[in-house]
């Protein structure tokens, strides 16, 4: 069986091997130092270590959890991005779909732009009418905030 691994465990389990490396380190370097040697016991060492250990290791968890506070907030905003532009681009298409059925709009002759809702209308209509008729088609897509319409006629 797979044992799922969270953000959580995972930053759970780097704290306990950063507290029992960073111990030993302490440790190893507080009984190696000959000027504390004289100075503090056995006992102070000890505590010295452990207080030193307990400090690196809060450091550490703490920016191992900035991180993945960012990641996660990375992520978010990642996933956002995409999901407006697939929301822009089905407008896009829906738009298009509709100009396409009607008989008078050439919609091989109309761009449809799309960002955050808003649509752009760039190329030709054949009259007044159905130039208007665009923007009422665009305006009537779901999830469409604003239509700029700039089609011009075409020349006869």
């Amino acid at each position: 069986m797979i044992k799922h691994i969270t953000t959580h465990n995972l930053a759970k389990r780097t704290q306990k091997l950063l507290t029992l490396g960073l111990l030993s380190s302490a440790v190893l370097l507080t009984a190696c130092s000959e000027s504390t040697a004289q100075e503090q016991t056995a006992g102070q060492k000890v505590d010295a270590a452990i207080n030193q250990v307990e400090q690196s290791t809060a450091q550490a968890s703490n920016k191992l959890e900035q991180g993945a506070s960012e990641l996660k907030q990375d992520v978010t905003d990642a996933a956002a991005a995409v999901k407006a532009e697939v929301e822009d681009a089905a407008i896009t298409a829906a738009i298009n779909a509709e100009l396409a059925r009607d008989a008078e709009l050439n919609a091989w002759n109309i761009d449809v732009d799309t960002e955050d809702g808003k649509v752009v209308l760039s190329g030709k209509a054949p009259n007044d009418q159905a130039r208007e008729r665009a923007t009422r088609i665009a305006a009537q897509v779901e999830g469409v905030m604003k239509v700029e319409n700039r089609l011009t006629l075409e020349q006869s």
